[in-house]
């Protein structure tokens, strides 16, 4: 089911935005990591909590499709080692930052480097990736994907133990990343000279394998599965350690290894997912993680703490996989659109994810993190949406 692209794969340039994607997930996932310590320091409630969460990803949901669009239109080699910068700066902010807006301000700030990132290494993910972009984009994703399953021990190790602003340490990953995105800088301004920029970019063929409102019908049925995705998702990346101190009365690093159990399953789903898709479809692959995490995150509240560490690590296991499909599956419906759409899905993705944090945190204040666990449970069951799904591989591979 693979096309032929302009170009051969590129695997040390794949490599290369996987290991920038780590290290820019690395330090997303140290912010929700080091949430307990910023409620203690600053007396924070868990609505604001919700409120960092939702500054930092719509601050990088609404920039995303901007981005993509922008660069769709006018490709700069240099747009990721410049959002590093924007990352470096909230870094630093953060580790020192007395009051809740200057935390805002901060994670503000990291949102915006995370947003010229991700559209953009996923659009050079594509050209990369030879025809093999399930491949390639799940290369791409389980960077991201083992940087966030890192950042809990980084947190654990050192910060935690010793206080916030210990989290200026973390600067020393964005200058890492910023020396790894200058070669990958290179090598895109060198494609972009040769020409042949502009089949790759917007596809193999440009021609869309649905008409406009059957794509748009199908964009919005993919809305609904990340919805679900995310809802889901944010109940464990952003209260999986509140619900597991106040329910087994563990210590804060005991948490945080639960939380990199939970990361890290989400890597080897990721890992998983794409190249699947290449070789049975996406649409089954999205069919099967998101309903089939159901059973697990039905079972997770009512579960002791060792069976709650199984269950999560099968929910991210299953759940995980799926993300990698429905953007590959979503470039392959719009195929002019490569950062465009990459920017919208992982801005849609983010700013889903934000604005769960905030609700989840209000509901958590409201009525308690038991009761918020057992509603969220029920998200996964949204993926029964998947099966209006079209089958667009058997348009587009004949």
């Amino acid at each position: 089911m693979q096309t032929k692209d302009a170009t051969k794969i590129a695997l040390p340039i794949l490599i290369g935005l996987g290991l920038s994607h780590c290290l820019n997930d690395t330090i997303q996932s140290t912010i929700t990591s080091v949430y307990p310590l910023l409620k203690t320091d600053l007396a924070l409630s868990f609505a604001q909590i919700g409120l960092i969460t939702l500054v930092n990803q719509l601050s990088a949901s609404i920039c995303q499709p901007l981005v993509g669009l922008l660069f769709d239109k006018h490709p700069s080699p240099w747009a990721m080692p410049i959002g590093m910068l924007f990352t470096l700066t909230g870094i630093i902010n953060i580790s020192f930052a007395s009051t809740f807006e200057w935390v805002l301000f901060s994670v503000f700030f990291i949102g915006v480097g995370s947003s010229v990132l991700h559209p953009e290494a996923s659009r050079l993910a594509h050209i990369a990736s030879g025809g093999r972009r399930g491949f390639a984009q799940s290369i791409f994703q389980v960077g991201g994907n083992f940087g966030f399953s890192f950042g809990p021990l980084l947190v654990a190790a050192f910060v935690a133990p010793y206080g916030r602003s210990h989290f200026a340490l973390f600067s020393v990953i964005c200058v890492i990343a910023i020396i790894v995105t200058i070669p990958i800088g290179k090598w895109y301004k060198r494609y972009l000279s040769t020409g042949a920029r502009t089949k790759t970019i917007k596809g193999s063929d440009g021609e869309m394998p649905l008409s406009m409102p059957k794509t748009v019908l199908t964009l919005l049925v993919l809305f609904i599965l990340i919805f679900s995705k995310f809802v889901y998702g944010e109940s464990l990346g952003s209260y999986y350690t509140f619900y597991l101190i106040h329910k087994f009365g563990v210590t804060i690093q005991t948490s945080q290894l639960f939380l990199f159990v939970f990361f890290i399953a989400e890597a080897i789903g990721t890992m998983i997912g794409g190249p699947l898709g290449d070789k049975i479809g996406r649409k089954y692959v999205i069919w099967v993680s998101i309903l089939g995490t159901a059973p697990f995150s039905l079972a997770m509240p009512y579960a002791g703490l060792y069976p709650t560490l199984a269950l999560s690590f099968c929910a991210g296991l299953i759940i995980s996989s799926a993300f990698a499909a429905i953007i590959i599956y979503a470039q392959e419906l719009i195929p002019k659109k490569i950062g465009l759409i990459s920017g919208l899905f992982f801005g849609l993705g983010f700013g889903i994810a934000g604005v769960a944090s905030a609700v989840l945190g209000c509901l958590t204040d409201k009525y308690g993190i038991d009761t918020v666990y057992k509603i969220c449970a029920f998200m996964p069951l949204i993926g029964i949406v998947a099966c209006f799904l079209p089958n667009i591989e058997k348009k587009r591979y004949r």
